[in-house]
């Protein structure tokens, strides 16, 4: 009896002020969005920097016939310097960190060439003139730069690039965006929560005389507040479930079914799975801050 009393209050209260409820709820809706999307981003990025760390390797590249470094004056590596670099490579001091090392000949780097450009244009360069490359994968993707001080300025070698670092301006980039979408669901979090609890006076005040006779007749503190609380939890539990079907819609028909094919080189995308674990999070934190909200507005109004 109770219950259906309390459930009864809560419901007539969304009935009289049905437009702010509204407001809550698209407010919840917007904030918990970008939640959910900084979650996702922030997923996405985890995903593709442990896909790469796992495959980028350091490629030593050895001088070419047409190398212009300081440490390629006398033209293309000898066998004697290629060799001084395998060995060193597969030598003790450097096997801790090294994995594997993958060797590619000229006739190999032409190969690729000619592979990625197309027969007309590679031939604006002859195999003798390809470089050879080591192909070095680190058991420890964040120790690549002892590969790059071991071959700095050693003679034959013309450069030492890390293959990951040219994805860390997509990672800079993609991370900017998170903090972006952090600070607005912030603000629309904070807005979420000041306009619960404008919501929850107001409905107060309007039934103050039903209150105050409540009062009059012995009920307590908790079964006055629990209807206003249960109105503020039901408005931003609305907005929450939105937020999670946006999210879950968002990674359906956003990544899965537009971006997946039409962004190539990144193989790695977050799944429906990803978005799934999202929702009970979102929900979570819009009751926890309803809840939080409204109890803290209709306490307050009360000791008035």
């Amino acid at each position: 009896m109770r219950i259906g009393l309390i459930l009864t209050e809560a419901l007539g209260g969304l009935r009289r002020n049905i437009s702010m409820v509204i407001s809550v709820i698209l407010v919840t809706f917007v904030s918990l969005t970008f939640v959910g999307a900084a979650i996702l981003m922030q997923a996405q990025i985890g995903t593709m920097r442990g896909y790469w760390s796992e495959r980028a390797q350091v490629a030593v590249y050895m001088c070419s016939a047409i190398s212009e470094s300081d440490t390629c004056v006398d033209g293309g590596a000898t066998e004697d310097q290629v060799n001084a670099v395998r060995d060193q490579l597969e030598g003790e001091a450097l096997s801790p960190f090294i994995s594997s090392v993958a060797f590619d000949s000229k006739a190999d780097t032409y190969a690729k060439l000619v592979d990625q450009l197309g027969q007309e244009q590679a031939s604006i360069l002859t195999e003798d003139q390809a470089f050879e490359v080591f192909f070095v994968t680190m058991k420890d993707p964040g120790q690549s730069k002892v590969i790059s001080e071991a071959f700095s300025g050693v003679a034959g070698v013309e450069q030492v690039t890390d293959q990951l670092q040219y994805l860390e301006p997509l990672f800079s980039a993609l991370t900017v965006a998170t903090y972006i979408a952090v600070g607005i669901a912030v603000l629309m979090l904070i807005a979420a929560i000041l306009l619960i609890g404008t919501t929850i006076r107001l409905s107060a005040y309007a039934r103050r005389k039903e209150i105050g006779i409540m009062r009059l007749v012995g009920a307590s503190n908790r079964f006055i507040q629990t209807p206003f609380v249960l109105e503020g939890v039901f408005a931003a539990f609305l907005g929450s479930v939105l937020a999670s079907g946006a999210i879950v819609a968002g990674v359906h028909f956003g990544v899965n079914g537009y971006l997946r094919g039409r962004v190539p080189f990144i193989t790695t995308w977050i799944t429906m799975q990803d978005a799934a674990l999202v929702v009970p999070v979102l929900i979570g934190i819009g009751i926890v801050l309803a809840a939080l909200s409204a109890g803290f507005a209709i306490r307050r109004w009360l000791r008035t």
